[in-house]
This record gives C-alpha cells, sequence and structure tokens, in this order.
C-alpha cells in the first residue's frame, strides 16, 4: 500500500487518540492535526474546571502523542474559511472529524433569554479563557440557580461557590480570578430534574463539592426517600450506590453544623417551567416531577419557586456543524456508520469519516473517546487497503504551506513556556495566555511549522 496522508479536524481528546490509534497501526501514515483555536487540547484545556489536578495528567498524555513526528500539528485553522473540506479531501487519502461539542443545548421554558439567564458552556469557556469567549462576566448574585445532573453542572456549580483563594493554584487567567474575587454569591440551588438514583454525576466529582472550604452542601432528607426503582438502581449500580451514599450522609447532616458561609442546595424532582425577571432574572419557577416505576419523569403541575439573580442552564453540550459535512440538525450529530459519515442517502463518503461527540454526541468521559476513535480508524483502514492510489504527492504539504497565519507544535511550545513562566511569576505552574492577539504573539516568535 502507498504511503497515506490522512487530515484530522480537532486537536482535542478525540482528534489526538484517532491520531495515536492511527500511527501505531500504520507505521508509513502521515498525519497533519488541524485545530481552528491557537492551542490544542480542546476540551482538556477549555472544557474542564481549572481546580482538577488530574486533568493535567491527560494533558501530559497528549502532549507525549504529539511529540510524534508523524504528527504535523496544525492550529489556528477555521474549516470553512481558511480551508474546506473539498481541499482537504483532494489532498488527503482520509479526513476525520473529531471537532466535539461546543455549544449549549437550549432550554425551552419562558424567560430563558432574560439577562441573567447563562449557557453552562459560556460559563466555562470564560473561567478557561477560551479565546472567542468574553472577557467580562457579571458575577454579582447572591443566590444563583444551576440546572442540571451532570458532571459539567457539578463543575459550574463548584467554580461559582468556591471561595477564590482556593483557585489561586490553578492555571485561571487573571481576568477571571479578579471576577471571581468580587462574586457575592452565598447559596447556590443546584435544581435536578430526576431522583438521587438517576443523576449522572461522577462519584469523585460529586465528592469535591461537599470537600470546598466553608461550603454546606445541604440535601432535603425527603428526597433521600427511595422507590423501588431507586433501589433496583442502587443495587445493580456501584456508582449509583456511592453517589446515594454521599447525598444521605449530606442529608443527615446536623443543621447546628452548617454554619458556612456558602451553601449549595440540591433540589430533586424539580424542573423548569420558567424563569422569571423583568429587565433581568429575579427567580426560577420549577415544576415537582415524579418517577414511575421505571423511573420515567412526569410533572406533577405543582410548582415552587426559588429567588435567585441568575440561572446557569448545564442540560447538555451540541456540536457545531462542520461546513461541507453532513449534520443531522436533530440529533446534533454527524450521521455515521462505524465512523464512516454518511450522505443524505444513508452511504458512506468516500475517505470522510468522524469520531468522538460530533459523532456520538456528548455522552461519556474524557477516556471514553478511545474506543470510539478506535472503531472510525478501524474503518478508514480497512478502506485505505481497498482503495487503489493516493492523494498527489506534496499536496498535504502544499496546502499547509499556503496557511500562512497557522501555528504548529513549535508555536505551542512557545505558548506554553510563556504560560509557564507566568504561572511562575505568581507561584503556580501556569497562568493561562488568553486573547488570541497575545497567543498569536508568543506563537509567532520564529515560528515555522514542523
Amino acid at each position: 500500500m502507498p504511503n497515506r496522508s490522512v487530515a484530522i479536524i480537532g486537536a482535542g481528546p478525540a482528534g489526538v487518540y484517532a491520531a495515536d490509534i492511527l500511527q501505531g497501526r500504520d507505521e508509513q501514515v502521515r498525519i497533519d492535526l488541524f485545530e481552528k483555536l491557537p492551542a490544542p487540547y480542546g476540551l482538556v484545556r477549555y472544557g474542564v474546571s481549572p481546580d482538577h489536578p488530574r486533568i493535567k495528567k491527560i494533558q501530559d498524555a497528549l502532549h507525549d502523542v504529539l511529540e510524534n513526528p508523524r504528527i504535523r500539528l496544525v492550529c489556528n485553522v477555521e474549516i470553512g474559511t481558511d480551508v474546506t473540506i473539498a481541499e482537504l479531501r483532494d489532498a488527503y487519502d482520509a479526513v476525520v472529524i473529531s471537532t466535539g461539542a461546543d455549544r449549549d443545548v437550549d432550554l425551552a421554558v419562558p424567560g430563558a433569554e432574560l439577562p441573567g439567564s447563562y449557557g453552562g458552556a459560556d460559563f466555562v469557556a470564560w473561567y478557561d479563557g477560551h479565546p472567542d469567549a468574553p472577557q467580562q462576566w457579571q458575577l454579582s448574585a447572591e443566590s444563583v440557580a444551576v440546572i442540571g445532573a451532570g458532571n459539567v453542572a457539578l463543575d459550574v456549580a463548584r467554580m461559582i461557590i468556591t471561595h477564590p483563594h482556593q483557585l489561586e493554584q490553578t492555571d485561571i487567567p487573571d481576568h477571571v480570578e479578579a471576577a471571581f474575587r468580587q462574586n457575592p454569591v452565598r447559596d447556590l440551588h443546584l435544581l435536578i430534574r430526576r431522583g438521587p438514583a438517576d443523576v449522572r454525576f461522577s462519584p469523585m466529582e460529586l465528592r469535591e463539592l461537599g470537600a470546598r472550604e466553608d461550603v454546606d452542601v445541604i440535601v432535603d432528607p425527603a428526597d433521600m426517600e427511595l422507590d423501588e426503582h431507586a433501589e433496583r438502581m442502587v443495587a445493580q449500580f456501584n456508582q449509583r450506590r456511592i453517589i446515594v451514599k454521599t447525598l444521605t450522609e449530606w442529608a443527615h447532616q446536623d443543621p447546628a453544623t452548617l454554619t458556612a458561609s456558602r451553601r449549595v442546595h440540591l433540589h430533586f424532582f424539580q424542573q423548569p417551567s420558567r424563569i422569571l425577571g423583568t429587565d433581568r432574572v429575579t427567580a426560577i419557577e420549577m415544576e415537582r416531577t415524579q418517577p414511575d416505576e421505571l423511573g420515567r419523569i412526569t410533572g406533577t403541575g405543582e410548582t415552587v419557586q426559588h429567588n435567585v439573580g441568575a440561572v446557569y442552564r448545564t442540560i447538555g453540550y451540541r456540536s457545531t456543524p462542520v461546513p461541507g459535512v453532513p449534520f443531522d440538525d436533530a440529533t446534533g450529530t454527524i450521521p455515521d456508520d462505524a465512523g464512516r459519515i454518511l450522505d443524505a442517502d444513508g452511504e458512506p463518503i468516500p475517505g470522510l469519516y468522524a469520531t468522538g461527540w460530533i459523532r456520538r454526541g456528548p455522552v461519556g468521559l474524557i477516556g471514553s473517546t478511545k474506543s470510539d476513535a478506535a472503531e472510525a480508524i478501524d474503518s478508514l483502514i480497512t478502506d485505505l487497503a481497498a482503495r487503489p492510489g493516493a492523494a498527489p504527492e506534496g499536496a498535504a504539504d502544499a496546502l499547509v504551506a499556503r496557511l500562512t497565519d497557522a501555528v504548529g507544535w513549535d508555536g505551542w511550545l512557545r505558548i506554553d513556556e510563556a504560560e509557564k513562566r507566568l504561572g511562575a511569576e505568581r507561584g503556580r505552574e501556569r497562568t493561562k495566555i488568553v486573547t488570541r492577539e497575545a497567543l498569536m504573539n508568543h506563537a509567532r516568535e520564529m515560528e515555522h511549522t514542523r
């Protein structure tokens, strides 16, 4: 088989894992890994709260993959603007889409558009220093609501409720740290439509919420009365058993010991019906829910109101369509069969593949993308072996050479070193550089794409 070249779009975990699996399966393949931002790592850099030290280990693992000289990093390249999918398909033997999920799922209730009603993805992008996020964020509410039952909801809740001095050793950008120092929050209401045995938290994330300094977590003991469905879930799944145990311990705390200056209130069996306010959020109205014997939720018609000055919607992520690639608006994913992207007639498009959240939806932890990438790469390798010929020699190099604003591996290493220097000035490992201009200024010092 002739030497092949493959373009992978998206340098987050899904794209890097796909590149790693591919180079391990084919010792001759040359891989170009494209990324729209000036920095790689995607979700690991811009989608996880900065107080997770174990995330650094994942970033270190991704770094090790990208050091492979057969993987060429090409950052700061926008698909559809700087280069098209058609051009990539002409220059490479295969193209893999791994652009992830970066938008909030809409909350379809009245008042969701009010000032003070925020998408969780937008908030995460702000505190993680995403170059396309706004520099300012209004943290002015003493009482806040977070809607959701997954780890993103816990991340958002934990970042809002944590006292700012506990973030000093993270890579949090300066403007974000300054905003959190002015945060007046006292009460955070975490609103969950299902019961405690059906949340999607990971046990570790949940325990981290309860480990915050000078923060009490409050659970209504009535919410911890498990029905037959919940009892089955606890008996069958160890993680749910751990979660319910943690929540039960919080529910049974002595009220006299709850003296912290900040509080997290967990409310189960409540779903949003409307967000209230005239010119900005003043409250959220929730409808109480009830489960059937299989845990399916229905509304009861009974409502309860929480007086809050801000609402954060963390009910899910959704992918952004890639220009020139089929996209299913109903599912928010690329239609595929074993990673092969399908056209409108359900037929595989030769040489076009998908992996990660844009393929399967935003489910699973970061590491779970490895098995997804393996399936897509299996399909790619099978197809290349059966396909005669190869992309024109030198076409990939010519395409990358024309992308004069691209940031390569050397450019990223300069950004990386600059962040570490900024961090050392503050006694921390790094401080994240935020704006595109600043990132590009550091990358362009003697920049050349490897």
